[in-house]
């Protein structure tokens, strides 16, 4: 078997093996404790990595051919930014209470995802060429927007507890300089080999890192997990629930721009899919009496995966039934 090939059956077989991963983490997690440490400790370079490899599939070079695109633009911006915001608060008024519980959940489910949703999309007939060209505006806004959404959702009082000093280090280290590390390696891949070897080499990758950065999350927090499962387990219905709901306002958003069925679907999917692993060292550099929010991060995943296989095998047959005459 080709890599291309082996590529395409892994890009495939995704969610399963995200699945395998959740679960071997969880095992070893569980059976070695004492393993704990040492994965926590990988989780930073793992997911520098995977950070890397995610931020070179966002075509920079095409953030002008995505505002062209204004209406499937406009819809994508307008469901994730102003619909999305006003349903999360909703769901987060049962657990406002717990500061870190309300933390955690808006980090994860304030911020659009902009990797693996587009193969997602892809498997379920949606446009997901559209959504790659989405991707860096949708980078940009929610790291400009998630501070003010925060201190409208949680004040002023919660936000100053926040020693800014590891948040801004998880910012620069984890998403600023893979980021631009991503941007720089496309400008070289246009010019030189070695930028397209790298491209190239990294995609291979996105799957294998993926597996590897749940893994180690998985199994560096199992125990805790199991600890605050009680806790854990209140945002769970949240979490199910904003997939419900997003599905009928997806398509809701999608029909005054008269978007096509696969422009739909990808829509939906942009709307549904979290950026859990983006957040994710943002979520782990809170102060100790926040730190359950990267537990929370975490069960978010866990959901949202189950989430994409029921999305991949229904969403098709939904909303081709409801938009079967609608034009492009």
């Amino acid at each position: 078997m080709n890599t291309r090939k082996l590529i395409a059956r892994m890009e495939h077989h995704q969610i399963g093996l995200y699945l395998v991963a959740i679960l071997i983490g969880g095992a070893v997690g569980f059976l070695a404790p004492g393993s704990a440490g040492a994965l926590e400790h990988s989780i930073n370079p793992v997911l520098g990595l995977l950070l890397f490899a995610t931020f070179l599939g966002i075509p920079f070079a095409a953030i002008g051919k995505a505002a062209r695109d204004w209406r499937f633009m406009g819809t994508v911006l307008v469901l994730n930014f102003v619909i999305v915001p006003l349903v999360v608060f909703g769901l987060t008024r049962f657990i406002a209470g717990d500061q870190a519980l309300l933390l955690g959940v808006l980090l994860v489910l304030l911020t659009p995802c902009i990797d693996y949703v587009i193969v997602f999309t892809g498997l379920a007939g949606g446009a997901s060429d559209r959504l790659l060209a989405a991707a860096p505006v949708l980078m940009l806004l929610q790291m400009l927007l998630l501070p003010l959404y925060l201190l409208l959702f949680v004040g002023p009082d919660v936000v100053s507890v926040i020693d800014p000093a590891p948040f801004v280090e998880a910012l620069v280290v984890l998403i600023l300089i893979p980021l631009a590390a991503a941007a720089l390696t496309q400008a070289l891949a246009r010019k030189a080999a070695a930028g397209r070897i790298i491209m190239k080499l990294m995609q291979a990758l996105m799957v294998p890192l993926m597996m590897a950065t749940l893994a180690v999350v998985v199994g560096s927090q199992i125990t805790e997990v199991g600890q605050e499962l009680g806790s854990l387990l209140a945002v769970v219905p949240l979490y199910a629930a904003f997939l419900l709901v997003m599905v009928p306002l997806g398509m809701l958003a999608a029909r005054p721009a008269r978007l096509d069925a696969a422009a739909t679907r990808a829509v939906v999917f942009s709307g549904a899919t979290r950026n859990s692993l983006v957040v994710l060292p943002l979520a782990l550099a809170l102060p100790e009496p926040l730190a359950l929010a990267a537990l929370v991060v975490v069960t978010q995943t866990l959901v949202e995966l189950i989430g994409m296989v029921l999305y991949v095998r229904f969403l098709p047959r939904i909303i081709r039934t409801e938009h079967r005459h609608q034009p492009a």
